[in-house]
C-alpha cells in the first residue's frame, strides 16, 4: 500500500476538480490524502511515500506561493517520488499539450528547479460566468489574441479526462 500526499494550487478550483478525480482514482487500496497548497504548508511531507502537486496558470504563471512551497520543500520533493501537472488553456492546443511543448511547465522546471519523476500538463477550463469583470475582459482579450473563445457568456472546458486517468492510472501501477 501506497502513500500518497496531492496538493493543489488552483486558482478558480478546476485544479482542484482534477485533483479530486485522481485521488478517486488512487484511493482504491491507497492512503491518499488530498490538500490545498495553503494546508499542505502546515504538514510534514516525509510521513508520505509520493507527492504530487498540480497548479493553475493565471496571466501566463503559476502563483508565487507554489514557487516558495517548492523551494521550502525541494529536499525533501527530490527524496520522495514525485509528480507534477499543469493545468492551462493553452495546453488546448495540439502543439502545446505535452510536458515537452507546454511553454509553462518548462518554465516552471526551469524556475523551480524541481525536477519531478512525472511531469504532464493538462487543458484547463475558461469560465467567463464566474470571473470578475477584470478577469473576464483581460482573459477574453487573451482568448482573442490566441484564438479561443470570446463569448463570455459561456464556460468552456478543454481538460481531455482520458488523459486526466491515463496519468491517475500511471501513478497507481508505474509508481
Amino acid at each position: 500500500m501506497s502513500s500518497f500526499l496531492i496538493i493543489y494550487s488552483s486558482t478558480d478550483g478546476h485544479t482542484k476538480i482534477i485533483c479530486e478525480r485522481i485521488t478517486n482514482f488512487l484511493n482504491d487500496g491507497n492512503l491518499v490524502e488530498l490538500l490545498s497548497l495553503e494546508d499542505a504548508k502546515k504538514i510534514d511531507l516525509s510521513n508520505f511515500e509520493k507527492i504530487i502537486i498540480g497548479a493553475s496558470i493565471r496571466y501566463g504563471k503559476h502563483s508565487k506561493e507554489l514557487y516558495k512551497f517548492i523551494n521550502l520543500n525541494k529536499n525533501i520533493l527530490d527524496q520522495k517520488k514525485s509528480a507534477f501537472f499543469s493545468v492551462n488553456v493553452v495546453a488546448r492546443k495540439p502543439e502545446k499539450n505535452t510536458a515537452e511543448t507546454n511553454p509553462y511547465i518548462n518554465k516552471f522546471l526551469k524556475i523551480s528547479k524541481w525536477k519531478p519523476s512525472k511531469i504532464k500538463v493538462f487543458a484547463g477550463k475558461v469560465d467567463y460566468p464566474n470571473y470578475s469583470f477584470f478577469d473576464k475582459y483581460i482573459i477574453k482579450f487573451i482568448m482573442f489574441i490566441t484564438k479561443g473563445p470570446t463569448d463570455t457568456s459561456q464556460s468552456y472546458e478543454f481538460t481531455d479526462w482520458s488523459k486526466v486517468d491515463d496519468f491517475s492510472e500511471e501513478l497507481k501501477n508505474n509508481y
